[in-house]
């Protein structure tokens, strides 16, 4: 365990990071130092401070273990910890305010969005060190690449963590995740600490927005927007207003809407809020399978992509006309049914629904609307637009706006599961199908998989080539993901079904 004087050095060390990486005021400087003295139960400062090569390894890693070591806070609170560390020399939400508007005024928005991004990096907020341990590869297919990653930066609670959060008192504050509440929060096991979130205030269609980051980085500078009224996710004509207005505020990144129903929507349905950031994603960069034209648009080109699953695209430069097409097809897909192919618009409840993306190049407003739909049958049972079951043990969650766009976010079990499988490839693992079905055998949901594997490439496989066999197996899983989602089919009947759409149901002409 550090001694008490190498703690209070590197608490010096810490604010010697603060003032050069989170731009810390120097002003500060003494009530963050007395802060930190009391969360670390010292009495004194140190009079010295020793060079340091890494900020993680070298200062804070050894504070927070010297923290669970000495008491202060137990291994399961660690990261909650850690939070609250940062938090104490991480700027003021008014001072980063201040700096962001004061660089996009004086350097352009792209140098303030870099700044924060920076931030959001150098306090830990966006925790890079966990991020990096992420597996990540490409894979071209049929109609572009496609990403993959297996996410092991969202932390896993232990049995005993789990165990500990049933037993916090469950206040309702803040609401959800997104809330502006959130700033500032202490956190809990239940709910994640956010002492060194930031959040700068933006106008969306004459509404107060955020923009934040997102602490697990999906892609590149994945950003955030969220509205300051804690209401259910909608997309509406007023989405469309939103999101180009976010790409006139921000015209580097795109920023786009997951569909507002439960299976084809995202996580967090009860907060309305949008998605995007820097990273071109693999649907953005395919061109178009067909184009028409709209009397009543005229400078609207509309488009079907190329791509995996429906994706009507919109591009012009007039903004008033590109808000007024986009919200046409809203309207005429929320009604549009046909049978033929198994999309029915509604029964009880809606079921046709959009998921839109905006972004610019150049003049241009570019303006993709996946078309998704959320009916379950008998036959069924977790959507007729949703993989399969026999894809569940790749990818069982809804598919949103990063997985249709072509990132694929697999849950982190995969990592060790995916080797098991390798194993079996190589010999080291027996083959066993009864065992295999056992509803005990930790196997038991990558059975099919195997057998699968097995009868294509057999069991002595090198461990180079078995390890290429399973990410083959996991690439074209994906891709039939993509393919499911698609609500007409990339076959003669579902492309004539889409055209049908396209001409009857939104009165457009083939260009």
């Amino acid at each position: 365990m550090l001694s008490d004087q190498q703690v209070r050095q590197k608490i010096n060390q810490l604010l010697d990071y603060a003032q050069k990486a989170l731009d810390l005021d120097p002003r500060d400087r003494m009530l963050k130092l007395n802060t930190l003295l009391d969360l670390f139960k010292q009495t004194a400062p140190a009079e010295d401070t020793p060079d340091y090569c890494d900020f993680q390894t070298d200062i804070a890693d050894p504070l927070v273990q010297y923290a669970v070591d000495s008491g202060i806070t137990d291994e399961a609170s660690r990261i909650l910890f850690e939070t609250r560390m940062f938090g104490v020399v991480t700027p003021l939400s008014s001072a980063v305010t201040d700096k962001f508007y004061a660089l996009q005024s004086e350097r352009g928005v792209k140098s303030a969005t870099d700044w924060l991004f920076s931030l959001s990096k150098a306090n830990d907020y966006v925790r890079m060190t966990d991020i990096k341990k992420n597996i990540k590869w490409e894979y071209v297919g049929k109609f572009g690449k496609i990403g993959v990653t297996i996410n092991l930066s969202k932390p896993e609670k232990d049995p005993k963590q789990i165990a500990l959060a049933k037993l916090q008192p469950k206040s309702g504050y803040p609401a959800c995740m997104l809330c502006e509440s959130n700033v500032g929060f202490a956190g809990n096991l239940n709910h994640p600490a956010r002492q060194t979130l930031r959040t700068i205030p933006i106008t969306l269609g004459g509404e107060p927005w955020w923009l934040q980051y997102s602490p697990y980085q999906y892609y590149e500078e994945h950003a955030i927007a969220f509205s300051d009224e804690h209401r259910p996710m909608s997309v509406t004509p007023k989405s469309f207003e939103r999101l180009l207005d976010f790409v006139d505020l921000f015209p580097h990144y795109f920023m786009g809407s997951n569909a507002a129903l439960p299976i084809v929507g995202g996580s967090i349905l009860t907060h309305d809020h949008y998605q995007g950031g820097l990273k071109v994603l693999p649907m953005m960069s395919v061109g178009s399978r067909a184009e028409y034209r709209s009397d009543a648009f005229p400078e609207v080109k509309f488009s079907v992509a190329d791509w995996y699953n429906s994706v009507v695209r919109l591009t012009s430069s007039d903004k008033k006309q590109i808000h007024a097409a986009a919200s046409l097809v809203l309207d005429k897909w929320n009604c549009w049914t046909d049978e033929s192919v198994g999309v029915i618009c509604k029964t009880t409840d809606q079921h046709n629904a959009i998921t839109p993306i905006v972004r610019k190049e150049g003049d241009s407003y570019i303006v993709d609307m996946i078309l998704r739909n959320n009916r379950t049958d008998d036959a069924h049972p977790y959507g007729i637009f949703h993989p399969e079951e026999r894809l569940h043990n790749i990818k069982k969650e809804g598919i949103g706006i990063i997985e249709v766009m072509g990132l694929f976010i697999l849950p982190g079990r995969l990592k060790k599961e995916l080797a098991e499988v390798e194993k079996y490839l190589t010999g080291e693992n027996t083959f066993n199908k009864e065992a295999l079905s056992a509803d005990d055998h930790p196997m038991r949901k990558h059975g099919g998989m195997i057998e699968a594997l097995l009868s294509a490439h057999g069991s002595a496989l090198s461990a180079k080539s078995a390890k290429q066999a399973v990410a083959d197996y996991v690439n074209d899983a994906c891709v039939q993901i993509l393919e499911c989602t698609a609500v007409f089919k990339n076959d003669e009947i579902g492309q004539a079904a889409f055209a049908k759409f396209m001409k009857d149901g939104l009165g457009l002409k083939r260009a």
